[in-house]
């Protein structure tokens, strides 16, 4: 049992020395969506709550982001997030990028698929009131993609 316990021990103490890239890509403001669009600032403070965290380069990982193995899951989830929508590189898509991503996050927000219910259960800021949610669909269906 001893031998066991040890090398569970060993294992997990020897995945903690495998790196795992944290580093965020600079923002460049004329790239930046908040900054392209002058969002408002009620609807920039959902955005960075709720949404900035796996879906632009300003990630700001969490103590548990840190211990192996879920620093795997959580790096490979904003990972995820991010080729699917990143708000730091809006200036870089063209416009029938923008406006799938634009028709994605009314959607994602109106269904209640994002934010991820994992990440609202980690991130109590990120959960939003209907109230919010329908900001942010209104701010999303008014905005003017050319």
């Amino acid at each position: 049992m001893k031998k066991i316990i040890f090398w569970i021990a060993a294992v997990f103490l020897g995945i903690q020395l495998i790196p795992v890239d944290r580093e965020n890509k600079a923002v460049n403001r004329k790239d930046n969506f908040v900054d392209i669009y002058k969002t408002p600032k009620d609807i920039k403070v959902i955005l960075k709550n709720a949404c900035y965290d796996c879906h632009s380069n300003e990630t700001e990982y969490p103590n548990y982001a840190y211990l192996a193995p879920i620093s795997w899951a959580v790096k490979d989830h904003i990972s995820e997030g991010r080729r699917y929508l990143n708000f730091s590189e809006w200036g870089s898509y063209n416009n029938d990028l923008r406006k799938n991503a634009v028709e994605k996050t009314i959607s994602s927000v109106r269904d209640l698929q994002m934010p991820l219910p994992s990440y609202i259960g980690y991130h109590p800021k990120a959960n939003l009131t209907t109230g919010q949610r329908k900001a942010v669909e209104e701010y999303f269906q008014n905005l003017k993609i050319d």
